[in-house]
């Protein structure tokens, strides 16, 4: 029988890692806030026989925690960016049945040795754990006891169906899809939109393909292809482009295994290298916003 992680918690300084190592749990060596000054930071685990971790989420703003008490995740109530200004991120973990228990977890601060991992069949949860502080971009990544894939993805905005989703199984995609941008002619902040995605182990009711539109012609024609669209306008009152998210069950192309969204420019070619799919038109394009770029692998 493998062993599950059955707890985590983290340390922000060197008196809670000797009492963490004191109650039998281990750390994850990569400081969280390498970079960006702040406390030395670090993830703990304990592994038992379960019932095991099976959903890990983030917050970084009051609205995400919401859905995510309510669901019944426990909260870590440790600011990963403690003492670095810069978002407060907390993390959440849940022991939901509705997912594929977690087997290992990594944490990962360069761009090539991320792409790998993904590659690998690794799931990477979006969230910078220097989010809005610089320094390395830093992730989390998780590996399941079973192969999952991609069975569904959704959107939604401002929080809003959070308690449901999380409930059904669904996984948020910890980044803001229009991260950054503003209404130009407002100079205000737009709705939060995030991805979400449930998992399958059945590889026949995965998703096989993913399109991103950012014109109308696009829109058009991958209607036309018969790709399907996750109704909602991904760069909602930005004054940039309609921007759509496509996907298609059907085909002959591969099933996808995992989806994430990337906002480090100098990721996008180790990705590529990797034989990762890239999709190299940004969700805030024609926008003031960070440019991010959809990936997954097959």
């Amino acid at each position: 029988m493998p062993e599950y992680f059955t707890e985590l918690q983290v340390s922000l300084n060197t008196a809670e890692e000797y009492f963490l190592r004191s109650q039998g749990f281990r750390n994850i060596a990569v400081n969280l806030n390498i970079g960006a000054g702040g406390n030395t930071i670090h993830l703990w685990y304990k592994k038992g026989m379960g019932p095991g971790i099976t959903n890990i989420q983030f917050s970084f703003n009051q609205p995400m925690t919401n859905g995510l008490i309510e669901a019944g995740y426990e909260k870590v109530d440790k600011n990963l960016n403690e003492g670095a200004g810069g978002d407060q991120i907390y993390l959440w973990y849940s022991k939901s049945d509705k997912n594929v228990p977690i087997v290992d977890i990594d944490v990962i601060k360069d761009a090539d040795a991320e792409a790998q991992n993904f590659k690998d069949d690794w799931e990477r949860l979006a969230c910078d754990l220097n989010r809005n502080i610089g320094g390395n971009w830093i992730y989390l990544f998780v590996k399941r006891e079973k192969q999952t894939y991609i069975a569904d993805i959704k959107a939604t905005v401002n929080c809003s169906g959070d308690e449901r989703y999380f409930k059904n199984g669904y996984i948020r995609v910890d980044e803001s899809t229009n991260r950054g941008a503003t209404e130009w002619w407002l100079h205000s902040t737009p709705p939060t939109i995030f991805l979400w995605y449930r998992l399958t182990t059945n590889s026949k009711d995965a998703l096989r393909d993913l399109k991103i539109s950012t014109k109308q012609s696009e829109y058009e024609n991958y209607q036309q292809e018969g790709y399907l669209p996750v109704n909602q306008n991904l760069s909602e009152e930005t004054g940039g482009n309609e921007v759509f998210l496509w996907y298609k069950k059907d085909g002959s192309k591969n099933p996808i295994k995992a989806v994430t969204v990337i906002t480090n420019p100098r990721a996008v070619e180790p990705y590529l290298k990797a034989g990762v799919n890239v999709i190299q038109e940004s969700l805030n394009t024609g926008n003031n916003g960070v440019p991010i770029y959809l990936c997954f692998n097959q």
